[in-house]
């Protein structure tokens, strides 16, 4: 597993804020999380087995994201990882000793205790699964054409990972029906159309899907949402539907090392987003990706500073369809795409043949309490901080008591589909 080797600390900038014109501006010192050398303890919240799990399974979900980012530059990319890692959990179940260590590493099970792990990811999944978090994960593993199975298999992967492989048929038409219908009933209706078609040559697909359809803790007023320009390059900029608060309440922070702006604001259910914005305009947030790990993200949380700002950021309704063997391939896990050993699964040779992910993430003005200030009580106030998301960004969104990484965002266009 990457460690954070270094201490994420938030520290006041050493000059104040200026102006475009050079002159001191009229806000506050920025925190600024800088690091310093050094190893850090470990956090006793990791001393949780769930949240130990948690971290390990997130920190997949980082990795899978940087692959599938550096393969899509100048697209956007949104996924939900832990649906992956859950179906590559319950593919373990099946696997000889020598493939189950090759999934064990790419899910940085590495440090965790392997005699209580399954048991764990149930405890795991149980707890993010709650209504309240706005989350729908769905996770599957698709058998090639009447393969015979070992019930011994299908039992425990039902039983730790909540649910049950599908063997396909023959008959491509209710094959393809069942699979759709079985994945729009588990993310709420959100996902209409999985599949296509039945892929040709599959033997084992692998399948994620989530949904997510959030509530901020406080929510925008729709009166205030008004089309602005967004920018996509330096030269080229698009109208987006922009939720505007003038007094939201946040937590904040400047990376200096990033060279970017870092707010979290929290949502209903016990979950957070967490934003990342370049101070420039640029499609290329590498350095931001390369620095997002489990324990990064943690330590920005503890430490960023509860602020009062004008707060501008795009409605976000977005869908998602990604195929993600190749991603998966660069972590090391060919060895799943040719021989693998799955004789826990079935008697004949099988192996990964393909992963399709798709997710929709809707996150709009809608909130748990009432609306933030008005324009007019805002007018009476002197604003220290001015967040508008009208750039691409890079957005985390994560549960609050196990930390565990539901989705991550690469956004260069918020219209695009």
């Amino acid at each position: 597993m990457k460690h954070l080797m270094v201490l994420l600390g938030l520290v006041a900038l050493a000059v104040p804020c200026r102006s475009q014109d050079g002159s001191p501006a009229n806000t506050p010192q920025e925190p600024d999380p800088a690091r310093e050398a050094g190893e850090e303890e470990e956090d006793p919240f990791y001393k949780n087995p769930v949240n130990k799990l948690a971290a390990a399974v997130s920190n997949f979900g980082y990795a899978l994201f940087r692959q599938q980012s550096s393969q899509t530059p100048s697209a956007n990319v949104l996924l939900s990882p832990f649906s992956v890692a859950t179906a590559l959990s319950g593919l373990s179940l099946g696997a000889g000793e020598r493939t189950e260590d090759v999934i064990s590493r790419a899910l940085f099970y590495d440090t965790l205790d392997k005699a209580h792990l399954h048991s764990t990811y149930k405890e795991l999944l149980s707890s993010i699964g709650s209504p309240a978090k706005g989350l729908k994960s769905a996770s599957r593993l698709v058998m090639e054409r009447k393969l015979r199975m070992r019930i011994t298999f299908v039992n425990e992967l039902e039983k730790s990972c909540g649910f049950r492989p599908r063997v396909l048929s023959g008959n491509a038409r209710a094959d393809l029906q069942e699979i759709n219908q079985w994945v729009q009933q588990r993310t709420g209706g959100k996902i209409v159309q999985f599949l296509g078609e039945i892929p040709a040559e599959l033997s084992i697909l692998l399948l994620g899907a989530a949904s997510f359809k959030g509530q901020w803790a406080t929510k925008f007023d729709p009166k205030l949402t008004k089309p602005q320009d967004f920018h996509l390059d330096e030269d080229r900029t698009t109208r987006v539907p922009m939720m505007s608060a003038p007094r939201a309440i946040l937590k904040y922070g400047f990376d200096s090392e990033l060279s970017c702006k870092i707010a979290q604001l929290p949502l209903a259910g016990g979950v957070s987003l967490m934003f990342f914005l370049p101070e420039s305009v640029t499609q290329n947030l590498t350095l931001i990706e390369d620095s997002l790990t489990a324990e990064f993200v943690r330590d920005i949380d503890k430490q960023l500073k509860t602020v009062q700002a004008a707060l501008r950021l795009p409605r976000l309704r977005l869908v998602a369809e990604t195929r993600l063997g190749e991603a998966l391939q660069a972590m090391r896990l060919q060895a799943l795409f040719s021989t693998p050993n799955l004789s826990k699964i079935s008697a004949k040779p099988i192996r990964l043949s393909h992963v399709y992910h798709k997710v929709a993430f809707d996150l709009g003005e809608d909130g748990a309490s009432p609306v933030f200030g008005s324009e007019t009580e805002a007018a009476r106030l002197n604003f220290p901080i001015d967040y508008t998301l009208d750039k691409p960004f890079l957005f985390v969104l994560y549960d609050n008591d196990s930390g565990t990484l539901l989705f991550i965002g690469k956004i260069l266009d918020p219209q695009q589909a």
